[in-house]
């Protein structure tokens, strides 16, 4: 496979992981730092960039699907919605930073966007989350060792 194939594959991988697709970006990463095939720094870009744009996917989603708040098949009732915000806003935004966790990271991206979370903050931490993730999948596929 061509080298652009293979970050155009993780790229998916790290892009649909952000999503509600079940996907493993981190083996993935690993797998690839491992053979030692690759640029660590590229690989690692092109896992950030990919899920990052995932979650800004859920952000989308979250600011759309508010227009349908009233409808009876929405999933969920002003009751929650007000507690997610009270809760959301109790926090802050800094729960984005969190969007890197397995179960609860891609719900947060979610309400960001039913929550109306600005692009600009929602971005630079749900990239400093993703970033920081693949990083430690890094240190773990290379031994804790840089070099």
């Amino acid at each position: 496979m061509s080298d652009l194939g293979v970050y155009a594959g993780l790229f998916a991988i790290a892009f649909a992981a952000a999503t509600v697709f079940p996907m493993q970006s981190e083996a993935a990463l690993a797998g690839l730092l491992l053979s030692n095939s690759y640029s660590p720094v590229a690989l690692i870009a092109v896992a950030s960039v990919g899920n990052v744009l995932g979650s800004v996917v859920n952000w989308l989603l979250g600011r759309a699907i508010d227009r349908f708040r009233d409808r009876k098949w929405f999933p969920a009732s002003h009751a929650q919605l007000d507690r997610a915000a009270s809760w959301y806003h109790r926090y802050g935004r800094w729960t984005l930073l969190l969007s890197w966790a397995p179960i609860v990271g891609d719900p947060l991206t979610v309400v960001a966007g039913v929550l109306r979370e600005p692009l600009p903050s929602f971005l630079v931490l749900v990239t400093i989350a993703k970033t920081m993730r693949y990083l430690v999948v890094f240190m773990l596929a290379r031994g804790w060792q840089f070099i």
